[in-house]
């Protein structure tokens, strides 16, 4: 990390992951990374029960407690100004990201109703996790609804609303727990929530809103179409709707609460709120069209901007403005990745080989193909281009030769190929895909990365930053302050990359085309419903576990 200079202006990025909170100090005139300081939620991901021996949860449930991601505030953020030995009277600006869609339901003054007392046992009064599956059927009515009245929203999201989404968990909690749905007067994005928090002003981000709410041309979903999926369903607009702002605005100043917490003064500016994948594209130099980012972690976003509207089908979106104003930016995503990596290492790899390290050796040392395997990466379900969570893993080929490197490699493998069926989406539709720039925590295997240049057969870029989402969010917040006049001219001088770190071998290209024939083939068999074995199986364990916990326990 540079140095402090008298005169330099500073910013705080702070990142939102699914487990912790990273705060970020930056400067302002180049994007030197100064000091950062992480803190773990205390309650990290909520699945089996509420915190303190609370009331137990169904299957594919995720919760998250507010008070950790305040946590990181008063803890995260001094930590980091006091790393990087700045002056915090020199720090202009404050910028976060979430992991999203992660919503939660409040009332009107943003109080998260599990912070009421007599909600605090009820599983729908919590955040809900982006990963939170259990709104899949909720999810597959406001599809099957919205193809059936010709609803003009549902192309920009490749014909299917996910379950991660808005009105899916809404409409949940409303058939589920009505008494939470009417007490909830705001239903936000953690991203806005947080912003919330810090300015005192309550805001949407168009990003979230875009991508995770419906939001299209200037409107919702129609009340007409909500109370066709239930009477009840017809006010939830109005609580989600907000004053909508462009990304890297500012959405207000810094309370004198929020400056207790952190230690930053009170007044200066606070960016609009934005999601980990979408921030970091500034982070990476990718705000042109046709260089994608995939923010690889324990599940991979795809963001990429392009200069014409079109309709992808299995994407999770097309937003205008969605990534930056001025482009139409294009979302896809993996719900499991580096989960699925390290669900084998945790759960599968026999001890001597059970670390990433090793396997990742073991793994390197073999030819393309010479493990036999083919494997889904749906350990998490499908988010693109299926758009189905109640999808699961399968690996095809196993012998009583196959090593456990073998199996580390085609589950690899197979993440690749999920990410080559999402950039042939977008090409088939029109909008280019030149080079991959990869961002986030598995940048350092290089096997991972190279057999990710050689699956999608183009050249690799790595992001110049361990922190790819926290600096994102400090580019943000110095254009929110003033400090820069754009997005595009932050990015240039604080965003860094080492572009095209991995080139394509033709020899292992052609050799992953034959394996990624035969995982398409495999894709569309249990995907496309030629074989629905995994949703029946799924349907299975959950009347199994739900006959151990009625919903009168769960809800009561």
């Amino acid at each position: 990390m540079s140095g402090v200079a008298a005169g330099d202006k500073y910013v705080v990025g702070v990142d939102y992951g699914t487990l912790s909170g990273r705060a970020l100090v930056v400067r302002v005139r180049d994007g030197a990374e100064l000091g950062t300081a992480v803190h773990e939620y205390r309650n990290a991901v909520i699945s089996a029960a509420l915190p303190d021996g609370g009331t137990p949860l169904p299957p594919d449930w995720a919760l998250q407690d507010p008070e950790d991601y305040r946590d990181v505030l008063r803890h995260a953020v001094p930590a980091a100004v006091a790393a990087a030995g700045i002056d915090p009277g020199d720090v202009v600006g404050i910028g976060t990201d979430f992991t999203a869609c992660t919503v939660l339901p409040t009332l009107a003054d943003g109080t998260p109703l599990c912070e009421v007392p007599e909600l605090r046992q009820r599983p729908h009064s919590w955040v809900k996790l982006w990963k939170h599956h259990a709104a899949q059927p909720h999810a597959d009515r406001i599809n099957a609804l919205a193809h059936e009245r010709g609803e003009p929203w549902i192309g920009r999201y490749g014909g299917k609303i996910s379950a991660e989404w808005q009105f899916a968990k809404g409409l949940q909690i409303l058939e589920e727990d009505p008494e939470v749905y009417h007490r909830a007067e705001r239903f936000i994005e953690a991203a806005d929530w947080i912003i919330w928090q810090l300015c005192g002003v309550e805001t949407r981000n168009v990003c979230t809103a875009g991508y995770k709410g419906i939001h299209q041309d200037g409107s919702y979903p129609s009340a007409d179409y909500l109370t066709a999926l239930n009477p009840g369903f017809d006010d939830f607009v109005a609580k989600l709707d907000g004053p909508l702002m462009p990304l890297a605005a500012r959405a207000g100043g810094l309370t004198a609460r929020a400056a207790a917490w952190t230690g930053l003064p009170e007044g200066i500016a606070v960016a609009v709120g934005n999601v980990d994948a979408h921030v970091t594209a500034a982070a990476a130099q990718a705000l042109d069209p046709g260089r994608l980012v995939a923010i690889m972690g324990t599940s991979t976003c795809h963001v990429v901007n392009g200069t014409d509207l079109a309709e992808v089908a299995g994407m999770c979106g097309v937003v205008d403005g969605g990534i930056s104003s001025g482009a139409w930016g294009y979302e896809a995503g993996q719900s499991g990745v580096g989960d699925i990596f390290g669900w084998f290492v945790k759960h599968a790899a026999p001890a001597g080989v059970d670390s990433h390290e090793r396997l990742t050796e073991l793994a390197a040392a073999q030819p393309v193909g010479a493990h036999g395997l083919v494997a889904l990466d749906w350990w998490n379900g499908n988010r693109s281009l299926l758009v189905n969570h109640d999808l699961s893993g399968l690996i095809v080929g196993l012998t009583l030769a196959t090593r456990p490197e073998d199996v580390y490699r085609a589950l690899l493998e197979a993440t690749a190929y999920g990410t080559r069926m999402i950039i042939e989406a977008f090409v088939e539709a029109g909008v280019p895909v030149e080079d991959l720039v990869i961002a986030g925590g598995l940048t350092s295997n290089e096997l991972l990365m190279q057999i990710y240049a050689d699956v999608t057969n183009r050249p690799l870029g790595i992001i110049g930053s361990a922190q790819g989402p926290a600096l994102g969010s400090a580019i943000h917040a110095a254009v929110a302050a003033g400090a820069h006049p754009s997005i595009h001219h932050a990015s240039q001088a604080m965003g860094r990359i080492s572009a095209a770190v991995y080139q394509p071998d033709p020899d292992r290209v052609r050799a992953y085309d034959a394996l990624y024939a035969e995982y398409r083939a495999l894709h569309d068999h249990f995907g496309r419903g030629a074989n629905d074995v995994m949703l029946r199986l799924r349907a299975i364990r959950n009347a199994a576990v739900d006959s151990a916990t009625s919903p009168q326990e769960v809800f009561a």
